[in-house]
Order: C-alpha cells, then sequence, then structure tokens
C-alpha cells in the first residue's frame, strides 16, 4: 500500500467515483493511514469545496465510510471529521439539487440511529440540512430499505430489458472477481508472516520490521482492491437479478395476451363451422359494408324468422370487434 502524503491524496480524491468500488477502495486506503487523520480531513475538506457539484455528494459518502468503518481501530476520523463535518454538509446543500438532499437526508438519519455524533452535532447537521424543516421519522421498513441499497433504485425499471442487454450482462459476469483465478492464487499465495501475528516474535531488527510492513501493506492493498470488486460485482448481480424478473414479467404478459387472443379465434371459429358457414359470411359482409346493424338484425329475423340465429349473429359480431381492437393496438 502506497505511503501516504498530501499530494497523493489529492491525486485519490481527483480519481474518486461513485461507485462503491472506489469509495470502499480509497476509504481502506484512509483507514489504513489513520495516523495522519488531522491531514487526511483537511485535504478532503479543501477538495471537496473545489469539486463539481456532481461530484460533492460521492466526498460525504466517502467520509460516512471511513467514519463507520474507522471506529472499530480508533476514533481518530470520527472526532477530526465533527468539526468540518457540518459546514461541509450546508456547504453540499446548498451546491447540489433536491435529490442530493435526499441522500443527505439518509447519510445523517444513518448516523443518528447508529449515534455515530453526539446530539449537539445531530442537530447542527439538520440545521444545516434541513433549516426550520423538521424531517419525518422514517418507518422501519424505510431504514431496511436504505441499509440494502446503494446510490441506484431498487424499483423496477419502467420499459422491460431488451435480451440484447442481457446478454451483454451475463457476458460481463464472465470476467467478474469471484472468478478470477490469478487472484484467487496471489491471495493464497500470501506470506505466511502477513496471516500470523505471533510470527511478529521474530522481528529481531528494524530491517526485518521494515521488510514485514511492506509485505503487509501491499497484502492489504491487494486484499482491499479484491473486496471492492467483489462489491461491484455483488451490485451487478443484484441488478442481473431484477432485469431478469422483469423480463420474465413481460414475456408471461406477452404469453398470457396471445392465448387470449387464440381462444378468442378458435371460438369464433367454432361458431362458425357450427352455423354452416353462415356466421363467418355475415361477420365478413360486416367488416367489408358499413350498415346500422339494427337494420341488420331485422333483416336476419325476417328471412330467418329464428331468434336464436341473431343471438348467435351479435355474439359473432362482438367477438369480431374484440379481436380486431387487439390487432389495432
Amino acid at each position: 500500500m502506497s505511503a501516504f502524503s498530501e499530494a497523493a491524496l489529492e491525486k485519490k480524491l481527483s480519481e474518486l467515483s461513485n461507485s462503491q468500488q472506489s469509495v470502499q477502495t480509497l476509504s481502506l486506503w484512509l483507514i489504513h493511514h489513520r495516523k495522519h487523520s488531522r491531514p487526511i480531513v483537511t485535504v478532503w475538506e479543501r477538495e471537496l469545496r473545489k469539486a463539481k457539484p456532481n461530484r460533492k455528494l460521492t466526498f460525504l459518502y466517502l467520509a460516512n465510510d471511513v467514519i463507520q468503518n474507522s471506529k472499530r481501530k480508533g476514533p481518530e476520523f470520527t472526532k477530526d471529521f465533527a468539526p468540518v463535518i457540518v459546514e461541509a454538509f450546508k456547504h453540499v446543500s446548498s451546491e447540489t439539487d433536491e435529490s442530493c438532499k435526499k441522500h443527505l437526508g439518509r447519510v445523517l438519519s444513518i448516523w443518528e440511529e447508529r449515534s455515530v455524533y453526539e446530539n449537539d452535532v445531530l442537530e447542527q447537521l439538520k440545521q444545516a440540512l434541513y433549516g426550520d424543516k423538521k424531517p419525518r421519522k422514517r418507518t422501519y421498513e424505510q431504514i431496511k430499505v436504505d441499509e440494502n441499497e446503494n446510490c441506484s433504485s431498487l424499483g423496477s425499471p419502467s420499459e422491460p430489458p431488451q435480451t440484447l442487454d442481457l446478454v451483454r450482462a451475463l457476458q460481463d459476469l464472465e470476467n467478474a472477481a469471484s472468478g478470477d483465478a490469478a487472484v484467487h492464487q496471489r491471495i493464497a499465495s500470501l506470506p505466511v508472516e502477513v496471516q500470523e501475528v505471533s510470527l511478529l516474535d521474530k522481528i529481531t531488527d528494524k530491517e526485518s520490521g521494515e521488510r514485514l510492513s511492506k509485505m503487509v501493506e501491499d497484502a492489504c492493498m491487494l486484499l482491499a482492491d479484491y473486496n471492492g470488486r467483489l462489491a461491484a460485482e455483488i451490485d451487478d448481480r443484484k441488478q442481473l437479478t431484477r432485469m431478469l424478473a422483469d423480463f420474465l414479467r413481460c414475456q408471461k404478459e406477452a404469453l398470457a395476451e396471445k392465448e387470449h387472443k387464440l381462444e378468442l379465434l378458435l371460438q369464433v371459429l367454432d361458431m362458425g363451422v357450427s352455423s354452416n358457414g353462415v356466421v363467418i359470411i355475415s361477420i365478413f359482409f360486416l367488416l367489408k359494408i358499413n350498415i346500422k346493424l339494427q337494420s341488420l338484425y331485422c333483416l336476419m329475423f325476417l328471412k330467418f324468422e329464428d331468434c336464436n340465429f341473431v343471438i348467435l349473429f351479435y355474439t359473432a359480431f362482438s367477438l369480431v370487434t374484440k379481436i380486431e381492437f387487439m390487432f389495432e393496438m
């Protein structure tokens, strides 16, 4: 893992993207260098204010990841972010749109639920984000949804995915992180010194200590990168699952519609055969010539003196009208 410097951090922040992999990878690097937490927060705040509006929310996602995941190792980041986080919220809120404010509200709600900061800091964050408006208390279901979703929505798309999109998504997963045999081999081949804490007792001089430190840093970077790739793969697989569910639903709906049309056609054919073709000829007549239906009823009744035939004729006409309507859609 590369050594810390402000220039290195500035470069990494300039390359930061909104993907979960990018945020998590940089977060792990920052947590590894937590002894530099103060200059890290200073550079983070400076680069946040210089960033374009569409990138500012990502900086707060990074801060959220660092603050929550560094608590197990120490309070440095939680403490050092506290003096600047309120102004950061206020700055991002004023520079972005309402959609971005909703994401900020989710982060704030999670911090409140997990007691990341004291009540006075949380109240200042609420004031910075909402002003005098009080946010509504979230339900348990909303909390569970927020914990499971990323920046993207979990709802099904309004339009079904195309077959080509599904094929491409499946092809992309052929090269997914979980199937990367080369990385698996590299992880399996990590020296035992980076895995066994008991071997630290064998360090006898500064040179061997520095050599072990370099090995541990390289191993951490490899695992951090692979962990980020696996997280991205999980997101891709969830998205593919939603696409397949939508595709299957639409195919079932289309099949049901076709089966309904076929059933109507078979009913018309059965009626045509049972009446010796008279109904089919009458239907053809109706479709080709514009004539008043009630006059035709009278004509058919006088000609055949059979009410049952008129009822049959009307039923056939109704079926054909439905079929014409379906095929015009």
